[in-house]
């Protein structure tokens, strides 16, 4: 089967021969590998990606469900000269990282909701970010750091 969509708002193609998950493409076959693959179960939020401006677990997605859709990782949300996606910027003002495996998913979560809802409450910060587990439990600066970017906290 060949299937074509936008992967970061470039025109891709590629071909299998068996059922593959969105998220085995992505990292195996289409150098995305900012998607992590950790519990294939839609449980923890490290695969997740948008898929026509929706926030979804790669895992969960055949890839042949993605035929003539807009795939965005985490290497999309950056600028196109490289300039780092406000979130990403607080999350990195804030030392919001640790281990960094569960970034990439509570990135893309985040994008979602600052481009739906621009200043978000703190309470909708943690709902949007519920389906994201982080092993570290760095949830409270991920957290401060999305509440400095909504104007919520002071810096």
């Amino acid at each position: 089967m060949i299937v074509s969509f936008r992967l970061n708002g470039q025109q891709t193609t590629f071909r299998f021969t068996h059922p593959v998950s969105l998220l085995n493409v992505l990292r195996n076959e289409l150098a995305a590998p900012g998607a992590k693959s950790s519990c294939d179960q839609g449980e923890c939020g490290s695969c997740s990606v948008m898929l026509d401006e929706e926030l979804v677990c790669s895992c969960l997605v055949l890839a042949s469900d993605v035929e003539g859709s807009e795939v965005t990782t985490v290497e999309g949300v950056s600028g196109p000269d490289g300039q780092l996606h406000p979130v990403q910027r607080a999350m990195h003002e804030a030392g919001a990282v640790q281990c960094g495996f569960c970034t990439p998913g509570i990135v893309v979560a985040a994008v979602e909701l600052f481009d739906a809802e621009p200043s978000p409450s703190a309470s909708r910060i943690r709902e949007a970010l519920a389906g994201n587990i982080c092993r570290c439990t760095g949830y409270g600066a991920i957290v401060r750091s999305f509440e400095r970017l909504a104007g919520r906290e002071a810096p």
